[in-house]
């Protein structure tokens, strides 16, 4: 009986030891595989502070052009393709006015500060360029000082118009 157990031993150290090599042949791996999307899309945001300029009085003697009281900072926050290019144009649909009496509305102008951003002058036809973002997506910060040409043909008044900033990103 003994001789069997040697036997059944013996057996047993060459069955386990190679049970164990062919045991890694059995193993399981999965694999998965995640699309990932994601849609980003044209955006266009302009702030302006402060969004009320005044333009005091003064004598068209010794001033002959009037600033506003505050320069506009603007910002502009653009988001568009690498090679399209964005705008900011300005709309002054109406001259300045006070009851039946006006100024023209081209009589205000501007200067820029901060690229991309462009002097300009107001028109009551044809909205103007004021910026065109060629270099894509971006946030663009400038300032704009307005000035108001001077003349002795205005009549008294409180004078006031509204303008239009557009920022368009294709």
């Amino acid at each position: 009986m003994k001789t069997f157990y040697k036997i059944l031993a013996g057996c047993a150290a060459v069955v386990v030891p190679g049970l164990m090599v062919n045991s890694a042949t059995f193993a399981a791996t999965g694999t998965a595989t995640l699309t990932i999307n994601a849609t980003v899309a044209s955006r266009a945001e302009i702030a302006l502070a402060p969004t009320t300029i005044n333009f005091p009085d003064a004598s068209p003697t010794t001033s002959a052009s009037v600033p506003a009281d505050n320069p506009v900072a603007v910002t502009a926050r653009v988001r568009t393709g690498r090679t399209t290019a964005a705008t900011l144009t300005v709309a002054a649909p109406t001259d300045l006015v006070t009851g039946s009496d006006t100024i023209p509305i081209s009589n205000v102008s501007w200067t820029a500060s901060g690229a991309p951003f462009i002097a300009g002058t107001m028109n009551k036809t044809t909205a103007q360029s004021a910026a065109t973002f060629a270099n894509g997506s971006g946030l663009f910060s400038g300032t704009f000082n307005f000035v108001l040409a001077n003349s002795w043909t205005y009549n008294t008044g409180s004078y006031t118009a509204t303008v239009t900033y557009t920022l368009t990103a294709p």
